[in-house]
């Protein structure tokens, strides 16, 4: 395995969402805290966007040019070419504590997003599904911290986090309809493993888990069993997504919020969009399809 190259320090408070556009052959990632939509390509000028809420995740149209995006209290489109963001769902409006934060799509175009409360310290965080014709339903709830989800090879099976209690989740998933049952835990995070963060699977049906608060990318099979190991030189890392020519660079993102002065004297790179090659390749990132 190849050492992760930093390919943008940005120094991001919460660097999150990275997604990998075939179209462009560019990377999108977001700056969480600081509210800002990234876009990094290895053969183009790197570019930012500013919002004036949290941006936490977001997805490609299908059926338009643009994102379909997360923000402080629900999902909007947002063109980066145009800057026009368009509102659509606010499921947690009424709730001003809490934020949206990790989502991808599934197979079949939906967008599935989770919320959590700002401290990350409440039972406050959900599990939402935007479906193509706009329809805003919440599919579980209960978490502290939630993160993923991501989808099994054969796409039977969903899974998600609670980053707060270490848990990864996994769901019964019907891809035809969307519905999810019979949730069980699939991995139980130590204390030395950090939490569960942002996934990716790859084109084989391995799993990849970032550890934030351990350093490190993992890469579990189907029973959950570590095949892989990337170090990071950083430890607060978020999430992971395939990308370039041939889906066989893993892009991985990181933080630096809350790490005081002498961790940050440890860890300059905390924060940055990190690269790095492997010998299994990913899959194109699922589009939304409204």
């Amino acid at each position: 395995m190849k050492t992760p190259e930093c390919v943008w320090d940005a120094k991001a408070k919460l660097g999150e969402g990275p997604l990998w556009s075939v179209k462009e052959q560019a990377l999108y990632w977001v700056d969480i805290l600081n509210r800002r939509l990234n876009r990094y390509s290895p053969w183009q000028e790197q570019r930012t966007w500013q919002f004036d809420q949290e941006i936490s995740a977001l997805a490609e149209r299908e059926s338009a040019d643009g994102l379909v995006i997360t923000l402080r209290h629900g999902f909007a489109f947002f063109n980066p070419a145009t800057e026009e963001l368009t509102p659509l769902a606010e499921p947690e409006a009424h709730l001003p504590e809490n934020r949206f934060n990790d989502g991808k799509c599934d197979k079949h175009g939906r967008f599935w997003a989770g919320s959590v409360e700002f401290n990350c310290t409440l039972e406050a965080g959900s599990l939402y599904r935007l479906s193509p014709d706009r329809e805003c339903r919440k599919m579980d709830s209960g978490y502290i911290v939630t993160n993923g989800p991501a989808w099994s090879a054969d796409d039977k099976t969903m899974y998600h986090n609670d980053s707060a209690r270490g848990r990864v989740y996994a769901f019964d998933f019907d891809s035809a309809s969307g519905e999810i049952s019979n949730k069980r835990l699939f991995l139980q995070f130590s204390e030395e493993d950090g939490s569960p963060d942002g996934m990716a699977t790859d084109a084989e049906g391995g799993l990849w888990i970032a550890h934030w608060g351990a350093s490190k990318v993992t890469r579990h099979d189907a029973d959950g069993k570590v095949l892989k190991t990337i170090e990071l030189p950083c430890s607060q890392i978020t999430s992971c997504a395939f990308g370039g020519p041939n889906f066989t660079t893993l892009y991985i993102t990181s933080a630096r919020n809350g790490l005081s002065e002498q961790q940050l004297e440890r860890e300059p790179l905390a924060g940055g969009l990190f690269a790095v090659d492997v010998d299994i390749p990913g899959m194109p990132a699922n589009r939304f399809r409204g």
